[in-house]
């Protein structure tokens, strides 16, 4: 049974899923990558790649002239940066939840160095209702490097946004 989008009430819709399609949502406050935080991302991934924790390594052998940012820790950030432009504690649970669906068209169209920083540029995509009551939320991401020419990674994240309990 599929659950149409004027089922759901009005009342319990966060704003975000209010916007149109195009709208833009906000640009994230910027996120200094470090070879701290690269190297724990290492050891919690249990991947020791020498591009990414040995910066002598990366220096002498590696196409960008030093350590880069893991991709996977690039996309693990868009919620930390989506959190500071929507500025929602996920405690109020009132609101209902989003929690990840998964993506499409995700592109790491540049590496991220070492000591530089990055931000988040999101926009409303495309929503729809599915049968289990949820909203599936397309949000168009992109991560800039600062002073890079191209972004380091554009996606299609998708959200499934999880009414609160008495909805």
């Amino acid at each position: 049974m599929a659950i149409r989008e004027e089922s759901l009430s009005e009342e319990h819709v966060e704003p975000l899923l209010r916007l149109e399609p195009g709208t833009p949502i906000g640009v994230s406050d910027w996120v200094l990558i470090e070879q701290d935080m690269v190297d724990q991302f290492a050891e919690l991934t249990r991947d020791p790649d020498p591009l990414h924790i040995d910066p002598e390594w990366a220096r002498a052998n590696g196409p960008f002239g030093g350590t880069t940012a893991f991709g996977f820790l690039t996309i693990s950030l868009l919620t930390h940066m989506f959190r500071t432009v929507i500025e929602h504690d996920l405690r109020e649970t009132d609101l209902g939840l989003f929690l990840n669906y998964g993506f499409d068209r995700l592109r790491l169209v540049s590496p991220v160095p070492v000591g530089k920083r990055i931000r988040a540029r999101f926009t409303m995509g495309d929503k729809r209702a599915d049968a289990n009551g949820r909203w599936i939320v397309r949000f168009l991401c992109e991560v800039e490097v600062e002073g890079g020419e191209r972004p380091a990674l554009v996606c299609e994240w998708l959200s499934a946004w999880v009414p609160p309990p008495s909805a």
